[in-house]
């Protein structure tokens, strides 16, 4: 990935999300599918002016899903990303 505005789509809240968020200084974003973890963390430290120490990262099926007929389609498939922040920095999502 070259562009670095198009790495990061979304961040994911959820009750893990905050937990993590809370104990481990770690923050869940929903990033691009071809993005790699240096991508990842060149992003964060770039366009949210904050320090990374560590990015994991997991790759998730879209479900299929069925309305009103016999077919059924299919959401999209998407990749998670862990952002471990650096001590000292924190992020304020709530």
């Amino acid at each position: 990935m070259k562009d670095i505005y198009q790495v990061i789509k979304n961040v994911r809240l959820s009750e893990k999300a905050t937990m993590l968020q809370e104990t481990n200084n770690e923050v869940v974003l929903e990033v691009d599918r071809n993005a790699n973890k240096l991508d990842i963390k060149r992003a964060v430290e770039t366009l949210l002016n904050k320090k990374v120490a560590d990015v994991r990262t997991a790759n998730y099926a879209g479900k299929e899903r069925r309305k009103r007929r016999a077919d059924a389609g299919r959401t999209n498939h998407w990749k998670k990303a862990i952002v471990r922040l650096k001590e000292g920095e924190s992020l304020d999502l709530i």
